[in-house]
């Protein structure tokens, strides 16, 4: 594989960046980036624009970058930031990058079963159904925004066990995405985190809900509150109002920041074959309001990704996270 240098910290400012023809497909999310192409090539300066870009819409698309293919598509991710492997327990569907079958058909975010949530996905359509299938992203920023104060407070101080044993998996063998063996696979370790229900973005320091189908249960609530809770927050951010949906054409490529949004991928296409190819990158450890950082309950996310922590992007700000308050 081609060598790839990792996107430098340097102390670019807002004038060094180019300006990027940026068209908004959704009001509380999403744009277009257009005449971009994607790739190896991508200089220091466009790499940063591009992700100024993602911490102001949350999640961008490119269309016409027919030119990438597996490897070129691994290498423009890496002038984003530092790929992960593919995924923590998924082997058997290529060492570069993951190949996805049909579609999730449930909201999530992705890999949030291990400490080190990723910071963002790389989506590229290779093969589409002749209808259907589209994705729908729905902003956890925007959502929170939007809670009533009390509710904001109450979030604020609970925290969620995810894992890769539960909901999702489970959900996975109705949906339509990916045969019974994909799900064994995908529950071959066992993971499990604490993550704050409510976290701060690591580059804007803006609030997001940390939430989707990887959740098992909230800590210290009854079971049946947990389930009302989880209920009442995850449908606030699966709001009409709070999301935007794109439907793919062959050469369109997404990238989302996954700190910041969920997603969906429905499965409205019959028989027909959807197949994606992703490339994730690494983040950092979720820090809640009080500075307490999430912990690993179960499974070794070592070999998956290392912990990376978030540049300092020019315009953007570099937010005052809480000081450590020790491990939940």
């Amino acid at each position: 594989m081609t060598a790839v240098a990792p996107l430098p910290r340097a102390a670019l400012t807002r004038d060094d960046l180019p300006v990027l023809d940026i068209r908004k497909v959704g009001g509380a999310l999403g744009a277009e980036v257009r005449g971009l192409t994607l790739g190896a090539e991508l200089d220091d300066a466009t790499a940063t624009a591009v992700q100024v870009a993602l911490a102001e819409h949350q999640v961008l698309f490119f269309r016409d970058q027919h030119h990438l293919d597996r490897e070129s598509q691994w290498e423009a991710a890496a002038r984003l930031g530092t790929p992960t492997e593919p995924h923590p327990t998924v082997k058997s569907r290529g060492a570069l990058l993951l190949e996805l079958e049909g579609a999730a058909n449930a909201w999530h975010s992705d890999v949030t079963f291990v400490d080190r949530v990723p910071k963002a996905s790389l989506l590229r359509a290779v093969t589409l159904p002749p209808y259907g299938g589209t994705t729908v992203w729905a902003s956890t920023t925007a959502a929170y925004d939007a809670l009533p104060a009390p509710l904001q407070v109450l979030a604020e101080e609970l925290w969620a066990l995810h894992t890769n044993r539960y909901d999702y998996a489970e959900h996975g063998r109705e949906s339509g995405y990916g045969e019974n063996a994909y799900y064994q696979e995908f529950t071959s370790e066992r993971f499990e985190t604490r993550h704050p229900v409510v976290r701060i973005h690591p580059e804007t320091g803006r609030k997001s809900l940390v939430l989707g189908q990887f959740v098992k249960h909230l800590l210290d609530v009854s079971p049946r509150d947990s389930r009302a809770l989880l209920d009442l927050l995850q449908h606030r951010i699966i709001r009409l109002e709070n999301t935007v949906r794109w439907d793919w054409r062959n050469g369109d490529v997404a990238l989302w920041d996954n700190r910041a949004t969920q997603h969906y991928g429905v499965a409205d296409f019959g028989e027909h074959r959807r197949q994606l190819h992703r490339v994730t990158l690494a983040g950092d450890i979720p820090v809640d309001v009080r500075g307490r950082r999430s912990t690993t309950v179960a499974g070794d996310p070592e070999n998956y990704s290392p912990v990376v922590a978030a540049p300092l992007l020019p315009g953007v700000g570099a937010p005052s996270l809480p000081e450590p308050a020790g491990l939940r």
